[in-house]
């Protein structure tokens, strides 16, 4: 097979489409000459490599892609460290840990390794999952469902019980007084329903029996506690240790409810400097319970 044209169809798969392979090719090539000797590379394997539209890969496109994924995705990591340059560590996490717990991890880690270089992405569970398994980024801090997608590992870190955000003049004053009611009239504030928090909210209502669907889908938590402090509805988020609320925001708490799991997640074999990044995010983790 012609490495150029594995090298293309990496890319048209690691981004979902030709166009979308095109802009983000490291050089400059039309879309036109990527779908010309893709088609050369299926013709010579005699089987189409992906569905056009919508864009999926086949079966044989997927076993393709996850064999030529381990090369391509290290070739920067490779030249970085063939050239004498620190190669970064890519993490990412949500944006309450970027923001909240990242600034603490990174300063800790420059003092081991003062040439460091670290990115950094915000993004969703599933986003972060997506960009592990294309090796886009090396660790993810995030919620941890019960089974990892397949070929992830995962270290615990955090349980963060659930919990409702209500104004401070809100007559809601405890979740059991909600579910006593026969509707529940006020909106639901939460994050996507795609959320392992949500998952689990939703699964506390059914075993209680409750039906209360979301009003509002957020794309954060500060953007729940933002709608939920402007008077839009009642919020779902969790208990952070030593997190502050708005002032003029306050908890409910969710008794019964399974809390929801942060943790590490990665791929394959880790670098040195990235366990050490884990083992730091692990003693973090452990002075958050110890507040």
């Amino acid at each position: 097979m012609n490495i150029h044209h594995l090298e293309l169809f990496y890319y048209v798969a690691r981004h979902g489409g030709i166009s979308e392979a095109a802009r983000n090719m490291p050089y400059g090539i039309q879309q036109p000459a990527i779908s010309g000797q893709i088609i050369q590379l299926e013709e010579r394997l005699g089987v189409s490599l992906f569905q056009r539209r919508p864009f999926a890969l086949t079966e044989a496109g997927r076993k393709l892609y996850e064999f030529i994924t381990p090369f391509f995705a290290q070739l920067d990591r490779v030249e970085a460290e063939l050239r004498g340059d620190a190669a970064p560590l890519r993490v990412g996490a949500s944006e309450v840990v970027l923001r909240d717990h990242l600034p603490v991890l990174i300063q800790n880690m420059r003092r081991k390794y003062p040439r460091l270089k670290i990115a950094v992405r915000g993004g969703h569970q599933p986003q972060l999952e997506a960009w592990l398994e294309r090796r886009e980024i090396d660790l993810a801090i995030t919620v941890i469902e019960s089974k990892p997608m397949p070929g992830l590992q995962s270290q615990p870190l955090l349980e963060l019980p659930l919990v409702l955000l209500a104004g401070k003049d809100s007559q809601v004053k405890s979740a059991e007084a909600l579910w006593k009611r026969d509707r529940l009239d006020e909106p639901l504030i939460c994050l996507p329903a795609a959320e392992a928090m949500c998952k689990r909210f939703q699964e506390g209502l059914a075993r209680l029996k409750v039906d209360w669907f979301p009003s509002l889908e957020a794309s954060s938590l500060e953007l729940v506690e933002t709608y939920v402090a402007h008077g839009l509805g009642i919020g779902l988020s969790v208990a952070v240790p030593r997190a502050k609320l708005p002032p003029n925001l306050r908890q409910i708490p969710l008794v019964g409810f399974t809390p929801i799991v942060i943790g590490v997640l990665w791929h394959g074999r880790l670098p040195t400097v990235a366990k050490a990044f884990m083992e730091e995010a692990g003693q973090r983790a452990q002075a958050l319970k110890g507040g």
